[in-house]
């Protein structure tokens, strides 16, 4: 019979409650300020559901009345330069962060609304409501709650999206050498995903002062936790990656407190990430003012109990018992909240004169309509003070590298110059460069430096983007090939692309995702696509996509100081080619909407990128047309070179656009449409194209060649331009 023993993880993990020694025990100053906060954040939610009712709020309005204990206990002993992130349901959170960071962690029950106070909730309402003056412009409203200055990282709509972020501003502050922290906060229907499992296993791993805190309020819109879950005591997850775990009733704030205060000593000495699980109840339904119990899914008795544990009066009454307040001055304090919002409503709202007795918004406060775009990126004017060379036009000296080199060589340069950059990915640290040779030598900056990840994409992913925002390191992240960004295809399009534009147009995110196109390699169709088509038509996101070795310097040194995500695509054809850059330090740039044209011509404009670069030039030689051959450098709408494109066309009267990759996701379709609306009557025939099939490459070497675009494929589009010139004259 075999032997069995008994194994356990060796992480603690406890449940905390408070008994009357501890309300005794707590300062008087950190009681009043609890309540304030409870008040002040239960009369502005109060608001904003009367507001939806009278259809003021354009779009959902997640409550967190009845929650509030969570947020205001874990926060009200915070550092204004501790951060936190949260969820749809995140008013309470960022509230409870403002609030604290204004009023510097001490607010008097008696006179709590403060001139600081009442404008922060005025500019949160009108967040809320859309309104210019808001926190972010309008553009964030319920869900996009940002406030840098307070620590407030921004709440976020996609469950359980903004974990991996809040886990990179961690990475920043272990790695700045502070003792702040960063909590993050998220629900029961969160602690399922695999974006918040993955953060967890790279926080343990990386000892980050991380917190994941859960909102455990038992129901993912109307699904109770227990239906979706084998274990519904959701602190255990963190037990699986050695992580220590605090469950506490989220409907006594000093309960929370005090797990908070445990779980921060830990975090600021070095000791790794908490999870703290605070069991709250929301009152109401997911969005708007009515009880879960009129929808069906819950009922009236259970929705009662909860509500006679509430957090507000929980604390009143400790206070009250204990001599610190007595009922009146309680409801004094509510009366300060409602006149406090009163007033904040009337300076955003006015008589409806077209409805008798309705308000509607005043109507100078909306952001003018021409800011719909403003922010999508920045403007670049950080690269106007470096120098700027042209490798079509230098005439200095050059030294021979192969391209990877000049991968590697580049980034050397540019880590020795700069220490914010940091390099994440799969096996960067290892294989003498990784898996290519293009972090080869970058070892000697270290392990904080160029950091090996496991296979979680969406979790290292989303970790730059919350460096990036943080905006003390320069986060380099590789995919070692691009299908990859669908497993991490939050982080990548809805957080990271989006996050500048969403949050105000101000907030910089200088962050680069490398990648590599490895077509012809025979990896088959889950590692062989082009992502170009694809992120074009993503906002917020810059791309170059070089094919020479001198370019590619130029290109990355000016990715690498833009304040804007930038995509930096490679191609295996080109890795193992000889070829040359500049002698010297590899400090130029090729700045946005510099195009390069490789061959001068005036039959027809052949468009490519990358390795089809020479593929174009060895099909415009076979054919001996007089073909303008642009290689565009840059490719995304904001940077590509009209200029250069618009006077070749005008000149040439035809277009040829060349890819390799496949027709479904291809960057020529978007090119294509683009140009003939710029340059219609400049056209003599149709935009042709060139490109790949419609299925994935496969991995069988004939189905691959058939599957992607080459030489032959080229000359094949050359001659139907050829016919197309015939037919017009």
């Amino acid at each position: 019979m075999p032997q069995q023993r008994s194994l356990e993880t060796g992480s603690p993990w406890v449940e905390l409650s408070t008994t009357p020694d501890d309300w005794k025990a707590a300062d008087p100053v950190l009681l009043g300020t609890m309540l304030a906060e409870l008040h002040l954040i239960r009369v502005f939610e109060e608001t904003v559901l009367e507001l939806a009712g009278d259809g003021l709020v354009h779009g959902p309005a997640h409550s967190s009345i009845g929650q509030e204990g969570g947020a205001v206990g874990s926060i009200v002993g915070l550092r204004s330069t501790d951060a936190v992130n949260g969820s749809h349901r995140g008013h309470h959170q960022f509230l409870a962060k403002a609030l604290t960071h204004v009023s510097g962690g001490v607010i008097d029950p008696a006179a709590a609304v403060t001139p600081k106070i009442q404008r922060l909730l005025q500019k949160t309402l009108a967040e809320i409501l859309g309104l210019a003056q808001g926190f972010c412009r309008g553009r964030g409203g319920s869900m996009h709650l940002q406030w840098f200055e307070a620590g407030a990282l921004g709440t976020n709509a996609i469950v359980g999206g903004g974990v991996p972020m809040g886990a990179g501003n961690a990475w920043a502050q272990k790695h700045s050498a502070t003792t702040d922290l960063t909590i993050s906060y998220f629900g029961d229907g969160s602690s399922q995903i695999g974006s918040v499992l993955e953060s967890m296993n790279l926080a343990a791993a990386w000892k980050l002062p991380f917190c994941f805190f859960i909102e455990n309020n038992l129901y993912a819109v109307s699904t109770r936790v227990d239906e979706i879950t084998a274990d519904p005591r959701l602190s255990v997850r963190g037990q699986g990656f050695g992580i220590p775990g605090w469950r506490v009733d989220g409907m006594d704030p000093l309960a929370v407190y005090l797990a908070t205060q445990q779980a921060a000593e830990q975090m600021r000495n070095g000791g790794g990430p908490a999870v703290i699980e605070a069991e709250v109840y929301r009152f109401f339904h997911q969005n708007g003012p009515y009880p879960g119990s009129a929808f069906g899914y819950r009922d009236k008795d259970e929705e009662a109990q909860w509500r006679a544990r509430d957090p507000l009066e929980k604390v009143a009454g400790q206070m009250i018992a204990l001599g610190l307040i007595d009922e009146a001055g309680v409801a004094a304090l509510r009366k300060q909240a409602q006149d406090a919002m009163s007033a904040a409503v009337s300076e955003l709202l006015e008589s409806d004169p077209e409805k008798p007795g309705k308000h509607r918004i005043r109507p100078e406060l909306w952001p003018d309509p021409s800011f719909v775009n403003v922010g999508i990126r920045g403007d670049a004017s950080e690269l106007d003070s470096l120098p700027v060379l042209e490798p079509t036009t230098f005439e200095g000296p050059w030294r021979g590298v192969k391209f990877v080199e000049a991968v590697s060589g580049v980034m050397d340069r540019r880590m020795e110059t700069d220490e914010r950059i940091v390099i994440f990915g799969e096996d960067v640290h290892h294989l003498n460069g990784g898996t290519n040779g293009a972090t080869k030598g970058l070892a000697k900056y270290g392990e904080n430096r160029l950091v090996g990840t496991p296979i979680s994409e969406n979790a290292f992913t989303g970790i730059g983007g919350g460096m990036a925002l943080d905006g003390r390191f320069r986060p380099v992240v590789e995919f070692m090939y691009p299908d990859f960004m669908w497993v991490a295809a939050d982080q990548v399009f809805n957080q990271i692309g989006k996050a500048r534009h969403m949050f105000g147009g101000e907030n910089p995110v200088p962050f680069v995702l490398r990648t590599k196109v490895a077509m012809g390699s025979g990896y088959g169709s889950q590692h062989l696509m082009d992502p170009a088509g694809i992120f074009a038509t993503s906002p917020g996101w810059r791309i170059v996509a070089p094919s020479t070795a001198a370019d590619y310097v130029g290109l990355m040194n000016a990715a690498l100081a833009l304040q804007d995500p930038v995509l930096v695509i490679e191609h295996v054809d080109l890795y193992g080619i000889s070829d040359q850059v500049p002698a010297g330090d590899l400090d130029y740039i090729i700045p946005p909407g510099r195009a390069a044209i490789r061959r001068v011509g005036n039959d027809v404009t052949v468009i490519s990128y990358l390795s089809m670069v020479a593929h174009c030039a060895q099909a415009i030689e076979q054919t001996g047309m007089d073909a303008e051959l642009i290689d565009l450098r840059w490719l995304d709408r904001a940077s590509i070179d009209w200029p250069t494109l618009e006077a070749s066309v005008k000149k040439t009267n035809a277009v040829l656009i060349v890819e390799q990759g496949a027709q479904g996701s291809s960057y020529g379709g978007w090119l294509a449409d683009e140009i003939q609306r710029r340059l219609f009557d400049w056209l003599d025939q149709p935009v042709e194209r060139v490109s790949g099939e419609e299925a994935s490459p496969s991995i069988s070497r004939v189905l691959e060649r058939a599957a992607i675009a080459r030489t032959e494929e080229v000359v094949a589009g050359l001659d139907k331009i050829r016919i197309g010139m015939g037919a017009v004259n």
